[in-house]
């Protein structure tokens, strides 16, 4: 859950970041909202894309990743969706800790080597769908969430790129994915998603990436439903123990729904009314076709191998 700080005022200073974005020179002032900073993949990636030192701090990791930050203690905040099996999670960098402690901190949990971050472990995913839609990508599952530093009840919260003071949870967290149409089919062209969310928790995650060319990227990936989880905010049929990729239709924007022919759009309480225990719709479950069905391990063999040269370094 995310965290409720007051306000803050975006204050402009002399503190500039200045990237490579686009193929042209690009600078930010302090203050810029993480959902408008813009980098391209790799060549524009910043050692770090929020520089500045709030109410919060400053970021935790670092987004430029390569083989020398790769390992099971990595601070990489640069993640991926692209497939079923290259996917990538925000989860603490030490543990077991809960999201709601560390949001601004969490680090890319990936599910294969490659991207400079750590690997999610062999056995953590217990159940995943992906599934791609004509406006983002989604990845939805079943998780022993102890195998990624989060303790063992933590029922978790949202992670997203936006935040009260505009910075993201966590702080400076970039998502890339090879899946969007504009890579044409090339797997080594990245498109950065701007919205983005991803819940943690419970067991279970889901994490979705909107098309920034689509005109409602912002409404697929709403961030103000933090209090609701994957159910209402990523509509799924994903299955603990099954691992599938398909095609599938758009889901309606969060916390809209349709009620006696009406059109209505949910207002989620504050945490001060205490608990939700009722809402006044269920979520519509968008239809799924060309499904694909695998095994784990057909999926996660890198991971496995990964894991274990890492607990047997870390042993010797």
């Amino acid at each position: 859950m995310s965290r409720n700080f007051a306000a803050l005022a975006v204050v402009a200073s002399s503190v500039l970041l200045r990237v490579s974005a686009q193929g042209a020179s690009v600078t930010y002032t302090s203050g810029t909202p993480l959902a408008s900073k813009h980098f391209d993949y790799p060549d524009g990636i910043p050692y770090r894309a929020d520089p500045d030192d709030g109410v919060r701090g400053t970021q935790f990791g670092y987004n430029l990743c390569n083989s020398t930050t790769e390992n099971q203690s990595s601070l990489c905040q640069t993640a991926f969706i692209n497939a079923l099996d290259d996917f990538c999670l925000w989860a603490p960098p030490n543990g077991p800790e809960t999201i709601g402690d560390t949001e601004q901190e969490e680090v890319a949990w990936c599910t294969k080597p490659g991207r400079g971050t750590r690997v999610i472990p062999e056995g953590a995913l217990q159940g995943v769908q992906f599934m791609k839609t004509p406006d983002y990508l989604q990845v939805v599952g079943f998780i022993d969430q102890t195998k990624i530093n989060m303790a063992g009840d933590d029922f978790g919260g949202e992670l997203d790129p936006h935040g009260a003071d505009f910075r993201g949870n966590p702080l400076g967290g970039l998502v890339y994915s090879n899946g969007f149409p504009a890579s044409n089919g090339d797997n080594n062209t990245f498109i950065q998603a701007i919205e983005w969310h991803n819940f943690m928790g419970g067991g279970a995650f889901c994490f979705k990436i909107c098309d920034p060319a689509g005109a409602h990227a912002a409404d697929f990936c709403q961030h103000i439903y933090d209090r609701i989880g994957c159910a209402y905010n990523a509509p799924n049929n994903a299955q603990n123990g099954s691992f599938t990729s398909c095609e599938g239709d758009d889901q309606d924007f969060p916390g809209v729904y349709t009620s006696n022919g009406q059109v209505l759009t949910y207002t989620q309480p504050p945490e001060s009314l205490g608990v939700i225990s009722t809402l006044p719709y269920q979520p519509r479950v968008p239809a799924s076709s060309n499904c694909l069905t695998f095994s784990s391990a057909d999926l996660f063999a890198a991971a496995a191998t990964t894991t274990a040269s890492s607990s047997a370094s870390a042993s010797g």
